[in-house]
């Protein structure tokens, strides 16, 4: 893999890290607000940033405080649906409808964190699922939104 490549999976990784560590308070339990999931859309435009986010939760999840299950599920979760969502909208011509089907597909993937917090904090499953959900599609939406427009000025893509 050539040095740039490496570099720019680095520099994912990190953002994804110092993002959800900088906002901690936010970024784990039963209500998150992870801002750094904006940084999924980046596997949208280029399979590299796959590898990045994947590498970034794994990483960040060591803080949680249920980091036992955390550490292998949210990055065996994480690698798998960003590799779903690349393949469902590998086909769209539309950015927008791209972008609002990953936040969709993202919010329900949240039925795994919200097993973690089951098992390891004994909360209610289905309304956790709910909370982590909505929060997880607030998450996408703004970062959707700050993804769309740098994509008008950036090529991600590259």
């Amino acid at each position: 893999m050539p040095i740039v490549e490496m570099a720019k999976i680095a520099i994912v990784t990190s953002l994804y890290v110092v993002i959800t560590a900088m906002l901690a308070v936010i970024s784990f339990g039963a209500i998150q607000l992870r801002l750094s999931e904006m940084l999924n859309y980046l596997a949208l435009y280029h399979k590299r940033y796959v590898y990045a986010v994947t590498l970034g939760v794994v990483i960040v999840n060591f803080m949680s405080p249920t980091w036992a299950l955390d550490v292998p599920i949210g990055g065996v979760s994480t690698f798998l649906v960003l590799i779903l969502c690349r393949a469902v909208t590998k086909n769209m011509e539309n950015e927008i409808m791209k972008i609002a089907i990953t936040a969709v597909i993202f919010a329900f993937s949240m039925f795994t964190v919200a097993g973690q917090l089951t098992l390891m904090l004994d909360l209610p499953f289905f309304h956790t699922w709910l909370i982590v959900g909505l929060g997880e599609l607030l998450s996408m939406t703004i970062g959707g939104i700050v993804i769309y427009f740098l994509s008008k000025k950036i090529d991600l893509s590259r």
